[in-house]
């Protein structure tokens, strides 16, 4: 269990699905007393929706955590935070039924969560994803969970394993722009194509089916890591 002899542990979750549905994974991470990462695990969950992701990672957090600790949770999914508190309540007294009388979606991972939220103190809060000075734990977690979608492995601090690379959704400060040198005959092509699926670059960063990507001297990446590659 993580939180042991601390007053309050503040964390943060993620899922990320790679096509909704598509190859997913599911990240948590645990601050250190400055609200650092201090502790995290990601896994894949080999093809699933986005919202099951979600669902599942808030379900690792809370299983990983001691219950008798207060806990923050910081989440950029409406979906996940609004299912097991605004909703909940409603669906329990219908009998695991919407408004709508159907069945509830996920119920599974709906009823676990309400299991391991019984009876301790949690605070939800939302954050947005992908901003340029967002919640360092939220986008820590995102990019954890997207490297797990995309590797379809496990990794952690338990397991050694460095941090998550950065993710291409975040949003970077603009340099100044270069002018990219012209492809010669004995060089990669300048050409950009669509990925048919997702994969890693050079940079170390990974790329999305559908995003526009170009040859480099170590296969298929990002456009502007191709030009600092034969820069």
């Amino acid at each position: 269990m993580i939180g042991a002899m601390r007053e309050r542990v503040v964390a943060a979750c993620d899922g990320a699905s790679k096509g909704n549905p598509g190859p997913a994974g599911w990240a948590w991470v645990v601050s250190d007393d400055a609200e650092s990462p201090a502790r995290w695990e990601a896994g894949p969950l080999g093809t699933a929706t986005n919202n099951v992701a979600e669902l599942t990672a808030l379900e690792r957090l809370l299983a990983a955590t001691d219950p008798g600790v207060p806990l923050e949770i910081r989440m950029d999914s409406q979906y996940a935070m609004k299912a097991v508190t605004t909703w909940l309540p409603g669906w329990k007294r219908k009998g695991w039924k919407t408004a709508a009388g159907k069945p509830v979606a996920n119920q599974d991972l709906v009823v676990r969560i309400d299991e391991l939220l019984d009876g301790r103190s949690v605070e939800f809060r939302y954050v947005p994803a992908h901003q340029v000075d967002g919640d360092p734990l939220n986008d820590f977690a995102d990019r954890a969970a997207s490297q797990a979608a995309t590797a379809q492995s496990a990794a952690g601090s338990d397991l050694g394993s460095p941090e998550p690379p950065p993710s291409p959704d975040v949003p970077v400060a603009k340099s100044p722009r270069r002018k990219a040198p012209r492809a010669t005959g004995g060089g990669s092509s300048a050409r950009t194509i669509k990925a048919k699926f997702p994969g890693r670059c050079v940079c170390g960063r990974s790329y999305a089916a559908g995003e526009s990507i170009a040859k480099n001297a170590q296969g298929w990446g990002h456009p502007e890591c191709r030009t600092a590659v034969e820069a």
